[in-house]
């Protein structure tokens, strides 16, 4: 069996000014990065505001489990049997991170027929945009040391100092650093630490920003920390959005790349959604939705994570509700959720599915609970036997949803079609008003209780002492009326990652919160969620070469 880089590296790809074409985009509306891959100009961008937006297919998941569910995979095929079935159809995906890719995760450039290509471009460096946006959260680092380090005239507390550094690469020992070390010149010692680039406020915003103005004006929003007397500090007060604008005005611009069945594919920015909001950028999104008729996206993990936060944080930044939402299972990942070890998936278990199903009836309730249409993409393996998609199929039936088997990974776009055509259908059946999780005007209280009761099924929330103190603070600086972003484990509908299935009558610990002003929300960070993630024991990383020719080996 061949590896994705294997199919990959066997296709012919099509020059991305012809793909840009299909859309109506000319070169000269592009900024070429070789033959293969592009950007879109904000002249082009612009000239598209007056056009109507095409369907919106948000593609979401269950809890994610070791045994993999493919709705990267998922989505790309979906996009490309939408095509087969005659609707003009644009993919808008996230751009993968080095530290999943190189740690265990792996990328996001889908597997099988339904890739993104150039994979390898795409999963490694791509156009940049990562190392922008490491570069503009790194050059705000230095600014602020420097700041302190020539006087300090807003008496910034460096006890208090929240802004922290970031590289794209899982590295734990970076957690926690001293710096200013060596005396004087060297600047002013204090506490600091690295997370990953895609956990950087700044990463929110450039998936948020709708121009540059916009990213402008949510850089200076940025709060980088607090005075002696816990006044915030921000980016604007240091006048630093400008050069934070000026390092980031390529990396806005959205990448246009193909399918292998040359699907346009808009791939751009990249937050994770157990820790941000992990959906990719407003702009990207927007863009497709100009251009196409139907847009396939999707976000980050589970639907208790990257679907609730595209629902209540993205879409009132995008303006534009998903006409259906597809959520994507394996029939392996549901008999882990049932209790089965991994080494035991290749088994039939019927009682162990029906057991594990239950994770997928509560992102089927959530999803209808938003008052969205919901089709099941049953993703399939080789090992699902006959009888185990016959009881999956009836059990989504009897929660009043559409279901389909893929097979998009051996397929392509044909593999599909089944599903394609179910989209078509739901899209246009008629459906009521479109309803958030909470009311942004509602206390922070109130929205966590919203997001925890009703999304994961939780029966308490428990505030520790730091978020207790940090909740007076939201409050007396009036930042209590934005969204919620929780970071909870993407594992689990609760904070606790080994509760697989439907776990009930748990609580929620929120430990403490950060502002994110310039995205325009609130992190509430529960469990034991890390913004700087840790290799594993053999990185994937390990695995990967490049031959005499350049050709990228061991690549997935």
């Amino acid at each position: 069996m061949k590896t994705d880089i294997e199919i990959a590296q066997e296709i012919e790809l099509t020059p991305i000014r012809d793909i840009a074409a299909s859309l109506g985009i000319h070169e000269n509306d592009l900024e070429l990065y070789g033959k293969y891959k592009a950007k879109v100009n904000f002249e082009k961008i612009n000239s598209l505001k007056d056009q109507s937006d095409g369907k919106l297919i948000l593609v979401t998941a269950i809890n994610p489990t070791p045994a993999g569910e493919g709705k990267s995979t998922i989505t790309i095929g979906l996009g490309d049997a939408l095509n087969k079935v005659g609707k003009k159809t644009v993919i808008a995906l996230r751009e993968p991170s080095l530290g999943p890719v190189m740690g265990i995760k792996g990328g996001a450039t889908g597997g099988g027929f339904a890739q993104v290509l150039p994979m390898e471009d795409i999963n490694l460096h791509f156009t940049g945009d990562m190392h922008a946006i490491t570069t503009a959260n790194n050059a705000l680092s230095a600014l602020i040391d420097n700041y302190v380090q020539q006087g300090n005239e807003l008496d910034i507390d460096l006890r208090r100092v929240t802004w922290r550094r970031v590289v794209d690469l899982n590295d734990r020992a970076l957690r926690r650093v001293i710096v200013g070390l060596g005396g004087p010149f060297q600047g002013v010692p204090r506490e600091d630490g690295f997370d990953i680039t895609v956990a950087s406020e700044i990463m929110a915003i450039l998936c948020l920003a709708t121009d540059i103005e916009d990213l402008k004006r949510r850089l200076a929003n940025i709060v980088i920390g607090y005075t002696y007397t816990r006044d915030p500090v921000t980016c604007g007060n240091l006048q630093a959005e400008g050069v934070l604008a000026l390092l980031l005005k390529d990396a806005l611009k959205p990448n246009l790349v193909q399918t292998i069945e040359k699907t346009p594919a808009f791939i751009h920015g990249g937050p994770f959604a157990n820790i941000a909001h992990g959906c990719n950028s407003v702009l990207a999104t927007k863009t497709a939705l100009k251009l196409g008729e139907y847009v396939v996206t999707e976000a980050g993990f589970g639907a208790d994570l990257g679907a609730e936060k595209f629902l209540n944080i993205k879409v009132p930044n995008l303006a534009k509700i998903p006409d259906a939402v597809v959520i994507v299972a394996t029939i392996r990942a549901l008999k882990m959720h049932g209790g089965v070890a991994k080494d035991e998936l290749q088994s039939e278990n019927i009682e162990a599915l029906k057991k594990g199903f239950t994770n997928l009836e509560k992102h089927i309730e959530n999803i209808q609970n938003f008052n969205l249409p919901v089709v099941v993409a049953i993703n399939e393996f080789t090992s699902d036997t006959q009888q185990e998609v016959k009881i999956l199929k009836q059990l989504c039936k009897s929660k009043g949803v559409k279901v389909e088997l893929c097979a998009v990974w051996e397929k392509g776009g044909a593999g599909g079609i089944a599903l394609a055509e179910s989209i078509v259908k739901v899209i246009e059946e008629p459906r009521g008003a479109f309803q958030p999780t909470y009311d942004v005007n509602q206390s922070i209280e109130e929205k966590i209780s919203a997001i925890v009761k009703k999304v994961y099924g939780g029966a308490e929330i428990f505030f520790e002492k730091k978020a207790q103190n940090e909740l007076i603070m939201l409050k007396k600086n009036g930042w209590d009326k934005l969204p919620i972003c929780m970071a909870k484990t993407q594992y689990s509908l609760s904070d606790d990652p080994k509760l697989l299935g439907r776990p009930s009558n748990f609580s929620i610990t929120i430990r403490e919160f950060v502002a994110k002003l310039g995205a325009g929300f609130i992190v509430a960070l529960t469990g034991d969620v890390m913004t700087m993630p840790g290799l594993p024991k053999k990185p994937a990383a390990l695995n990967m070469n490049v031959n005499d020719k350049g050709e990228v080996i061991g690549l997935f």
